[in-house]
């Protein structure tokens, strides 16, 4: 093996993605502490004072600092304790998804919260999106050819299908759909036979061509259908689910270039035009107060995370390892894009959190736990020069000249 291969393929832990993720964490608790800003409580503070003012930014903070711990732990398990534990996980997530949609108090028609105590709640579906990538990783690196047969393209599809419908019916729409993206995206990676990735792409496609349709023709008031209506239409819909794209638009155009700057009394972000501007719209509060320019640099922060992921999972040899990465990086792309696209008016509203950024302690945990997965599957390397790109279309073009011979 030639030295560029020895190191790109080398077992190492891989401190860049812990980095760049911590320093977004940074920057969101001091997004959230600016969405959150109360000019009652003091103004012209130290930016510890405007952080500790806030009881969303104070929590934010805790989570981070929580969460070293968690990484620690996350990394120094042995991967192979991960792929015999999944499915065990996978069955102790999915039971507290039913407890949940049986218990839990409905907020804005989604009961997606359990309640554990201080006054605090968790979002068991956001655990889900990791058992879900855990057991899809164990299950298709064990086959050579993944759902080569019904049986086992049923089984796979149940695997994600059960946990999404409860979620599904807990009212998380949004986080269903970062489990599917996950799902093809993993399945198309694995190997799986093209058509199969084609089938299922075309299940989507026709099930969202579907619910646009239903959407249009149909007078319902369902806030999925009317966020539907308003992202083909805000102004028409500018008092009830258009206001908060147009005020989002709004509070990031504002920004210009530079921004307006930080914890302004009088600011769109002050003045919670934007509702949610702390969680799922944070991306606005961002766009106010550091312009287009600290746009841009959150964007290639989240870039370059993604592209690093893509780059770990190309020379990563053991399978399980190499498809935690891609479903971590899939997780993480479609988080990305989905939000602060419905931030700017390019995508329908969601309720998708911003990774690292958007309040919140289960989501912040998931992603980071996602991350830690992703440095012990780099971590636990072993050499080889085998690459997951490579594989998959060996496997392919392999088959495709078995079916010519046979033919």
């Amino acid at each position: 093996m030639d030295t560029v291969s020895h190191r790109r393929t080398r077992a190492h832990l891989d401190w860049q993605l812990l980095l760049v993720s911590y320093m977004l964490a940074a920057f969101g608790i001091i997004n959230i502490a600016i969405a959150s800003y109360d000019p009652d409580k003091g103004t012209n503070l130290s930016l510890l004072n405007y952080i500790v003012n806030s009881n969303s930014a104070s929590w934010q903070s805790i989570f981070t600092l929580a969460s070293l711990v968690v990484v620690f732990i996350a990394i120094a398990i042995p991967l192979d304790f991960y792929k015999a534990r999944a499915r065990l996980f996978y069955y102790a997530v999915l039971a507290l998804l039913v407890v949940t949609l049986a218990a839990a108090t409905a907020v804005s028609g989604i009961n997606a919260w359990l309640k554990v105590g201080w006054g605090r709640t968790i979002q068991p579906c956001e655990f889900a999106k990791l058992s879900i990538l855990l057991m899809l990783a164990r299950e298709l690196s064990n086959s050579e050819k993944p759902m080569g047969t019904f049986r086992e393209f049923v089984r796979i599809s149940f695997l994600f299908g059960i946990p999404a419908l409860v979620t599904l019916a807990q009212g998380e729409t949004g986080t269903v759909i970062v489990m599917g993206f996950m799902f093809l995206v993993m399945i198309f990676f694995s190997g799986a036979d093209i058509r199969i990735v084609l089938f299922l792409i075309t299940v989507v496609l026709l099930a969202v061509a579907t619910l646009f349709g239903y959407a249009l023709l149909s007078n319902s008031t369902d806030y999925r259908i009317l966020r539907i209506l308003s992202f083909l239409d805000p102004q028409k819909y500018y008092n009830s689910a258009g206001y908060q794209i147009l005020y989002s638009q709004m509070a990031i155009g504002s920004g210009r270039l530079n921004g307006i700057g930080m914890f302004i009394v009088g600011s769109i972000s002050q003045l919670d035009f934007v509702p949610e501007d702390h969680t799922d719209f944070i991306f606005s509060s961002l766009g106010e107060a550091f312009g287009f320019i600290g746009c841009c640099a959150v964007i290639l922060m989240y870039m370059y995370l993604l592209i690093r992921l893509l780059y770990l999972a190309r020379f990563t040899q053991d399978r399980f390892g190499q498809l935690i990465i891609i479903g971590v990086m899939a997780m993480l792309f479609f988080h990305f894009f989905e939000n602060i696209g419905m931030c700017v008016g390019l995508m329908p509203i969601t309720g998708i959190p911003l990774p690292f950024i958007s309040y919140g302690g289960s989501n912040f945990m998931t992603n980071i736990i996602a991350i830690s997965l992703a440095v012990n599957a780099v971590k636990s390397r072993t050499s080889s020069t085998r690459v997951i790109f490579q594989e998959p279309m060996r496997k392919r073009k392999r088959h495709r000249r078995l079916r010519k011979q046979e033919a």
